[in-house]
């Protein structure tokens, strides 16, 4: 009978503990675990499209660097297509579309290097601004963080965007917009995420 079930309480939570990194991206922790680090090449050799660097940092409520965060990205590549097995022959060989990369354990600074995407169909039928996804989880953090990074030289295709459109205040959206520049030939774009306070970054519940 129904009332007879035994129902098993939820777990609790736990924050990403030290060894995370050691876990998930041992050879940028400096241990030589595996042969290939996973997730290291996002683009590959052979993507189409701008080399462009994303860099940035992730702070706390104060405005302090986090210097033990994990991050991963996802994108499509050039043509607006993200690697999967829905999509045969529509992506580069080689072409992975996501990565992972830590914080510096010193600066705090992280960063990668890929191709700028193009723009994506979404489940709704509308396009969708070029972007990368972005995931990170650190101690102090329960629940991974989801939010995405634009680009500020995307005007046009921001403002149509549905998904940055859902955010309601302009002040707010600005917290998703990478800030394009260039350095030692290399096209870069700057994206800081503020945890908590004032600034604080969009993030979306998936």
């Amino acid at each position: 009978m129904p009332q007879d079930l035994n129902y098993l309480r939820e777990t609790p939570s736990q924050t990403a503990g030290p060894y995370v990194h050691i876990g998930l991206a041992p050879g940028a922790a400096g241990f030589d675990i595996y042969r290939e680090e996973l997730g290291h090449d996002i683009a590959g050799p052979n993507a189409k499209g701008e080399r462009i660097r994303v860099e940035g940092l992730v702070m706390d409520g104060t405005g302090s660097p986090i210097k033990d965060v994990l991050l991963e990205a996802w994108q499509a590549n050039s043509d607006g297509v993200y690697a999967h097995p829905e999509h045969p022959g529509e992506v580069e060989d080689g072409f992975r579309g996501w990565g992972r990369v830590i914080t510096d354990f010193d600066t705090g600074e992280w960063g990668f290097d890929t191709i700028k995407p193009g723009p994506v169909m979404g489940r709704n039928g509308r396009m969708m601004a070029p972007h990368i996804n972005l995931w990170l989880v650190a101690r102090g953090i329960n629940i991974g963080l989801n939010t995405r990074i634009y680009f500020s030289d995307e005007d046009a295709a921001n403002a149509a965007d549905p998904v940055i459109n859902l955010v309601e205040w302009e002040r707010r959206r600005e917290t998703l917009i990478a800030r394009r520049s260039e350095a030692d030939g290399k096209i870069v774009y700057r994206f800081d995420v503020q945890i908590q306070g004032e600034n604080e970054t969009v993030f979306f519940d998936i």
